[in-house]
């Protein structure tokens, strides 16, 4: 089974407190791919950043003070137009999340993953790494043109990064 993990493409990182151009612009080829891959029989499986109110006391929100992605709030939902209905949510509370291995390890015959989202150089880049040793003998790929980061330059360092990993850049 061909699988497409689409990484926080929710409210604060494209137009809320971590909004950027880069982000907006991705916003269409995401939703072609996950159309795309669910019209091929394709799973599709979503990860939400996810925090509560104290995430300023946490190691992450004194490192990166804005309050985002908090759980119930309108910036935590996924981008209107984003998510298919019926698609699986994985909530996770830091950049990589531990329960996509186990989540994806259940799925009968996984042939292919595919990753897309926010940001390519946090979230993206982390659960591509998880996934890379979860699963060494899958095909990894990043669709980059689905992807940004929180500059075009943090974005391209990441894109380096991961194809010196084996995970193929698209």
């Amino acid at each position: 089974m061909k699988t497409l993990i689409v990484i926080d493409m929710q409210v604060d990182f494209i137009t809320g407190a971590l909004g950027t151009a880069e982000a907006v612009s991705i916003v269409p080829a995401v939703q072609k791919k996950v159309q795309d891959h669910l019209a091929a029989g394709g799973t599709v499986i979503y990860t939400r950043d996810t925090h509560t109110s104290d995430y300023l006391s946490t190691q992450e929100g004194r490192n990166l003070p804005v309050v985002h992605c908090v759980k119930g709030t309108p910036g935590w939902e996924i981008a209107d137009g984003v998510y298919a209905e019926g698609c699986k949510v994985v909530d996770k509370p830091s950049f990589g999340s531990t329960e996509l291995p186990r989540v994806l390890a259940e799925i009968p015959e996984l042939e292919s993953i595919e990753l897309v989202g926010l940001c390519t150089d946090i979230c993206v880049i982390s659960n591509a790494m998880i996934l890379k040793a979860a699963f060494p003998e899958v095909p990894i790929t990043v669709d980059s043109s689905c992807c940004a980061g929180v500059t075009p330059e943090s974005h391209e360092n990441a894109l380096r990064a991961m194809a010196v990993c084996q995970i193929k850049i698209a």
